[in-house]
């Protein structure tokens, strides 16, 4: 299978159903008022000196409004990076981060708190639940941070779509990986955010609560919110409209809805050039 030539620069059309296929470096762009999410040259350096890392290099890419991509690549090749960087967890050393038309490069912090506090979700892999609180108080933490009084019913009804409606009151401690993981989906849902950042969201799930959540976030993107999800997982990839490559910080690939064999292919020469892909069903 030939693989695109490599790039650093993604520019993207809307990628949603029937609106065609996206484009390549070079063909014309979409107006900025339909990307949701921008980085504009951006470099990510750890470091200093002979330590020095560069995580992201001069990486260019838009995420349209409603689309969903999957951002896969080895470990180390900068995925978490960029997530963080796109939210603006961490500052970028070059180059500039836009959410919904907004330069955030060099906001304040208070600027930026108020930005996740409204218009971008996070999942995290490691979850970041309050040990202290039950699941339904952590689920409704966003929402009081932005000064919001959640009722209980917006709260269980999130966490029965994550199909945990019955451990509502439990606190982190006496639910599972799988169950903790699905609680900080939820958190990162309550507020209808327009952006969903999701670091190897169903990475702690069994397959079948894999599925529900993956057709919940195709539903957050037909209903125009903007999914980035970095996965490991070909099966989980090949849900999004479009799975973007890196390798060493820089964008080297995009496949356009591919199949989980045409992911699991791709990611396997990346890892190893040398190696066939292992068998994947579709």
């Amino acid at each position: 299978m030939t693989s695109s030539p490599p790039s650093t620069d993604i520019r993207v059309r809307d990628i949603r159903p029937g609106t065609g296929p996206s484009t390549a470096p070079g063909a014309a762009e979409s107006p900025a008022p339909h990307a949701a999410v921008e980085l504009r040259g951006v470099t990510r350096v750890y470091g200093a000196g002979d330590r020095q890392v560069v995580a992201l290099d001069d990486v260019n890419v838009m995420f349209p409004t409603g689309s969903w991509t999957a951002v896969m690549g080895p470990s180390g090749s900068g995925k978490s990076t960029m997530l963080h960087v796109a939210g603006g967890l961490e500052r970028p050393a070059r180059g500039q981060v836009v959410i919904g038309g907004q330069d955030i490069t060099r906001a304040s912090e208070a600027t930026l708190t108020r930005l996740r506090q409204t218009t971008v979700g996070f999942v995290f892999q490691n979850f970041n639940l309050i040990g202290s609180l039950s699941a339904e108080q952590n689920v409704a933490m966003p929402l009081r941070l932005a000064g919001r009084r959640p009722g209980r019913r917006e709260v269980r009804d999130v966490l029965e779509r994550v199909g945990l409606a019955d451990r509502a009151r439990h606190r982190p401690r006496e639910l599972s990986g799988g169950q903790q993981q699905r609680v900080a989906i939820a958190r990162a849902m309550v507020t209808r955010p327009t952006v969903l950042l999701a670091d190897e969201p169903t990475g702690a799930l069994d397959s079948r609560a894999a599925r529900t959540i993956l057709a919940m976030l195709r539903t957050m993107a037909d209903e125009g919110q903007t999914i980035v999800m970095v996965t490991h997982d070909p099966l989980a990839a090949a849900s999004a409209d479009q799975v973007m490559f890196l390798t060493d910080g820089r964008v080297v690939d995009r496949v356009v809805r591919p199949s989980a064999r045409e992911v699991a292919d791709r990611l396997a020469v990346m890892e190893d050039p040398s190696s066939a892909a292992s068998s994947v069903s579709p």
